[in-house]
């Protein structure tokens, strides 16, 4: 059973880093999908396309950066902490990256047919930035809280 519990500990404690990076490659693919379309029907402006679809991967950072907070002392008392606060901490970094992704190729479409557009049309992948960023700084407090 302690052999168990401590696992889920182990699990919380890489949870925030492979989900976060495994959100941030779909969002990154989904940009990038975008940005190569996108490339295709414009003749100049390339940089910035390939630079919105890289939007999100930062939540690969949070991740890292929360697993690097959590205790590296795994025992019964403070592994279903970990646990939790890995794994939940570790979806919404997925959710938020794949969710950026998505946001970012609608940024990248509406701006190659009128660039106008552009800056304002980040405005969704902005404000999904700052949730992934909730999340992120409410996991490190909370990192500090656990036994």
């Amino acid at each position: 059973m302690e052999l168990t519990i401590i696992t889920l500990g182990w699990i919380g404690l890489y949870a925030p880093l492979a989900l976060g990076a495994v959100g941030s490659m779909i969002g990154c693919l989904r940009g990038g999908m975008a940005a190569c379309g996108a490339m295709l029907e414009v003749e100049t402006g390339f940089g910035r396309f390939v630079g919105v679809a890289a939007m999100p991967s930062s939540q690969t950072i949070y991740g890292i950066v929360v697993t690097m907070a959590l205790p590296t002392a795994i025992s019964p008392e403070n592994s279903p902490g970990m646990f939790a606060l890995g794994v939940l901490s570790g979806i919404a970094l997925l959710v938020s990256a794949m969710s950026q992704g998505a946001a970012c190729a609608a940024a990248i479409n509406a701006s190659k047919s009128k660039p106008e557009v552009f800056g304002i049309s980040l405005a969704p992948a902005a404000l999904i930035e700052g949730f992934a960023v909730f999340a992120f700084v409410f996991a490190l407090v909370l990192a500090g809280r656990l036994p």
